[in-house]
């Protein structure tokens, strides 16, 4: 039987130690991968001429960063503004009616 260490475990030993090392210091080589990690779409938002539905437009753009159960509250918002803006649409008045004549019906 003899005292020393397997050749195998030496390498194994020190590769542990430099990582220990690296982390305590911060330098660690990569972050680990994460999926569900919040990541921007990179559509493009093409501005309409119109300043409120722009906003709007600009306003999924805060979707990108958060995490996937944070979307519903911006998508909603967004939809409450277009439909907003859509109803503001309706209720402008169109150009005056021509004045009626005396004794035309219409």
């Amino acid at each position: 039987m003899s005292d020393t260490v397997p050749e195998t475990q030496i390498p194994v030993a020190q590769a542990e130690a430099e990582t220990a090392a690296e982390d305590a210091i911060g330098l660690a080589a990569e972050p680990e991968y994460d999926p569900a990690a919040p990541a921007p779409l990179n559509v493009p938002r093409v501005p309409t001429g119109d300043a409120e539905v722009d906003a709007q437009l600009e306003r999924l753009g805060d979707a990108d960063h958060l995490a996937t159960d944070g979307h519903l509250e911006v998508y909603e918002d967004v939809h409450r503004g277009l439909r907003d803006a859509l109803t503001a649409l309706d209720a402008r008045p169109g150009p005056p009616a021509p004045p009626s004549m005396p004794g035309m019906r219409s």
